[in-house]
């Protein structure tokens, strides 16, 4: 059985997923890629600001902080 797709900002504090999709092909999507937000690539939610956004997540040995709207339009698949 296949685990669901969800969107990055789905991901609760110390979920972890794998990288499933970038979604559009416009400049905010491309700048997720080059930070390393790939397909395949694991990456866990750290924590969120206290009002909820940005969040950051670990990813690569750093981490990042991503708004909503740029975490939505990654897509996940959580890991067991």
């Amino acid at each position: 059985m296949s685990l669901p797709i969800i969107s990055l900002d789905d991901l609760q504090q110390g979920e972890s997923a794998i990288i499933v999709e970038i979604i559009g092909d416009d400049v905010v999507a491309s700048r997720l890629m080059e930070m390393g937000l790939i397909e395949d690539e694991p990456i866990a939610m750290v924590g969120r600001a206290p009002m909820g956004d940005p969040t950051e997540y670990a990813l690569r040995g750093y981490r990042i902080s991503l708004r909503k709207s740029e975490s939505g339009r990654v897509l996940v698949r959580r890991e067991l």
